[in-house]
């Protein structure tokens, strides 16, 4: 019973729950092993945290997608938009590009952070992923991730920003627009902060659309252990 309920719930997670309940009457007895199960849910969401990082850690994967693309941080807009008035447009493209610049390097540093949580998924975890919604493995690395997420990103992304001279570029036109005799409000916004929050943001959302697709498409389960797990058939 325990290796069938095991593969019951690695079933289910790319699968439907509601089909195999239907078609079995209860759990499918198949030629799955209870660690064959285990190492599919495991396999399955490395897969996607690694495709969804991929996706993102390389040249434009920020700055070309735009879905993803940064521009300053909401609350130093203004800069932007007075700067180009005057001529100073080139100054605000350096600090947005680097800033993009900054993101693609830093989401490379994110895997061993989804690894671990992989490696921590309990039975009780893969039964809350089940019974929950088709994000379902995406809530579940939110929920186990997102503060380690920040806390880690934050001297990462700070150090990218600096490398990519993003923060010079950013630091060159607050400064330029403080100077300006008109202004009367300062404006310096964290810029790590933003940074890491849309990284976080955008990695999620690519871990997401990832979920989808092994969840959807036979051709994106990519080892044999995931074809056998998510393409058996059951009777």
């Amino acid at each position: 019973m325990k290796k069938s309920l095991l593969f019951f719930i690695t079933a289910c997670l790319f699968t439907s729950c509601e089909t195999l309940i239907n078609t079995t009457g209860g759990y499918p007895s198949v030629g799955v092993t209870e660690q064959e199960a285990s190492t599919g849910i495991r396999q399955a969401l490395t897969q996607g945290v690694s495709k969804g990082i991929t996706f993102l850690n390389h040249t434009d994967g920020f700055f070309g997608n735009e879905t993803y693309k940064l521009f300053l941080p909401p609350e130093a807009q203004k800069i932007e938009n007075v700067l180009r008035t005057i001529g100073l447009g080139s100054q605000v493209d350096k600090a947005i590009l680097q800033i993009n610049r900054a993101a693609e390097d830093a989401v490379g540093y994110a895997k061993p952070i989804f690894v671990d949580a992989i490696t921590e998924m309990t039975l009780q975890d893969a039964l809350n992923i089940v019974k929950g919604p088709k994000n379902a493995a995406t809530n579940y690395f939110r929920e186990k991730t997102n503060a380690k997420l920040v806390t880690a990103f934050t001297p990462v992304i700070k150090s990218s920003l600096d490398k990519l001279n993003a923060t010079k570029y950013y630091t060159d036109i607050v400064n330029s627009y403080n100077k300006l005799p008109t202004t009367f409000n300062k404006v310096n916004p964290d810029l790590t902060s933003y940074v890491v929050e849309k990284a976080t943001a955008a990695l999620f959302d690519q871990i997401e659309k990832e979920e989808a697709n092994i969840r959807e498409n036979p051709v994106a389960r990519t080892t044999q252990i995931l074809k056998k797990v998510f393409g058996t058939k059951y009777s």
